[in-house]
């Protein structure tokens, strides 16, 4: 498949690399308003492709983006220490105004796929700007959020979190959702399981969790001032199931006008279980959670509610 990636600091970087280095898209465009740097990144990873497979990778400008597949956006305010990913919001929405509609007129028929902060509200941004049908508008919402629990649950359990089935749903951001009433692995419920190992989930466990989950950002950002590799392999995982129609289920970002009972706030971006392939979005599930976790998803919806309208304010403000 083909990829473009608008944006060359630590993250399109990072995602670039981990495309070519698995294999995942054929050819990469970079484009940045900085052409230098776009120019350098390109260079440094092609001199990897010999130790991987032999894609290519360019910088390039907009037009380069004709035949692309997916379109990845990464271009955007930084998140700094102590700061939200809805502080970011104002200035991203500008950044999006120059970007969006530039994707639209050379790659009419690509996917765009969203990592900008705050993604879900960035999503819907890169919706109303694109004029894309919804199935073709995703963020990477929760994918890596719901990585770091099944990595933490994997830790304490003693088992692969590739075999953990556990989702962090909402929003990417303060007010998501661990889910863990329906948390399995083996087809055994993870509090059963953790019981049976002798590790039991109890609530101080659950509240670690919670908590590394939840601030791992911001964790990782007052360490080492980004975070770059996690979010790298989401997307990279991400276009992987796209380019091969694989019909995986990721808790991507996608807009959403009802959600079947679970909430009342709608004409949102949010995550949920979904169904990627070829087309971008195939279907959306809505998992069994208990009266807890549904008050807990109202409260993640409204917030973004909230901030996707001061988001539709500064468009073209």
């Amino acid at each position: 498949m083909n990829v473009g990636i608008i944006g060359t600091g630590f993250v399109g970087s990072a995602t670039a690399f981990a495309l070519i280095m698995r294999g995942v898209a054929r050819k990469i465009v970079l484009i940045d308003q900085n052409k230098a740097k776009a120019e350098a990144e390109a260079h440094d990873i092609a001199h990897a492709t010999p130790f991987a497979y032999a894609n290519k990778i360019k910088a390039g400008d907009y037009p380069d983006l004709k035949g692309c597949d997916v379109v990845i956006i990464t271009a955007g305010a930084n998140q700094k220490p102590g700061q939200t990913r809805t502080d970011l919001l104002g200035t991203n929405v500008k950044i999006f105004e120059g970007i969006v509609p530039q994707i639209a007129k050379y790659a009419p028929e690509c996917i765009i796929l969203v990592a900008s902060n705050p993604v879900d509200v960035m999503t819907e941004v890169a919706l109303k700007l694109s004029g894309f049908p919804t199935n073709r508008v995703l963020g990477s919402g929760t994918t890596l959020d719901t990585a770091r629990f099944k990595t933490l649950l994997g830790y304490h359990l003693g088992i692969s979190p590739k075999s953990i089935h556990a989702n962090v749903l909402g929003e990417h951001g303060d007010s998501e959702v661990l889910v863990w009433s329906n948390a399995d692995a083996g087809t055994v419920q993870l509090d059963a399981l953790a019981k049976e190992l002798g590790k039991p989930l109890t609530n101080k466990v659950k509240a670690q969790i919670d908590d590394d989950v939840r601030n791992a950002a911001y964790k990782i950002i007052e360490g080492k001032g980004a975070t770059f590799y996690g979010i790298a392999g989401a997307l990279t995982r991400i276009c992987q199931a796209i380019g091969s129609n694989e019909y995986a289920i990721l808790t991507v970002s996608s807009h959403h006008k009802e959600f079947c009972g679970i909430c009342d706030t709608n004409d949102i971006c949010l995550s949920f279980p979904t169904v990627i392939g070829k087309r971008g979005i195939h279907k959306i599930i809505f998992p069994h959670l208990n009266e807890d976790e549904k008050e807990k998803i109202r409260k993640s919806a409204k917030t973004i509610k909230e901030n996707s309208e001061t988001a539709a304010g500064f468009i073209n403000g």
